[in-house]
């Protein structure tokens, strides 16, 4: 079991965004899972790859060439794969991957995210998707997300596919027991 993290390769504002990529990855190692990641050594990127090599744990990192000097390619993993392009990173990440987490990060996290979210949707992959909600990071999202479906351009059943949860052993646990929905991503006129 191997579980993909996207974040920021940069640490944030806050100390808890680096606390919680900790937690997550310790967690990840004494749980027996293994992190799927963008391969940097910087930012919650490096703290949560850091976390799961600390407690003997399995990390992969993904990288495009282009990004290796630019993010600061981990030179401490035994697993380090370099691609090509950002899609090759994204579909060998999704690959690898037995599910997704989000911490906080930028937009580039949240187009990693959005990209196997959709994917689920589609039913490409049945695979849980998940924000980690530190200290709200995500709550604005949240509700926008449930904007979508109230104005009926998103089912609920997709968004509930995205799970959001404050807590590192919570948002494990309903990763676990995630069943995928099994409903078309088309919303018809009768639906709204």
């Amino acid at each position: 079991m191997r579980y993909c993290v996207f974040c920021g390769s940069s640490p944030g504002r806050l100390p808890i965004y680096g606390t919680a990529a900790e937690q997550l990855g310790h967690a990840l190692a004494e749980s027996g899972t293994g992190l799927v990641y963008g391969g940097a050594s910087v930012g919650l990127m490096g703290v949560v790859a850091d976390a799961v090599q600390s407690r003997g744990g399995e990390v992969i990192g993904v990288i495009p060439r282009s990004l290796v000097e630019k993010e600061a390619a981990h030179a401490g993993l035994a697993d380090l794969r370099i691609v090509d392009s950002m899609h090759q990173r994204k579909a060998l990440m999704a690959e690898l991957s037995d599910g997704f987490i989000a911490l906080p990060g930028g937009i580039g996290t949240l187009e990693e995210l959005f990209e196997v979210w959709t994917w689920a949707q589609l039913g490409h992959h049945g695979k849980p998707c998940a924000l980690l909600n530190v200290n709200g990071f995500y709550a604005g999202l949240s509700s926008f997300l449930d904007h979508l479906v109230a104005e009926a351009f998103l089912k609920p059943a997709h968004r509930n596919v995205l799970i959001v949860e404050q807590d590192v052993g919570t948002l494990l646990a309903a990763l676990r027991n995630y069943e995928a929905p099994q409903v078309t991503k088309w919303i018809a006129a009768t639906d709204a």
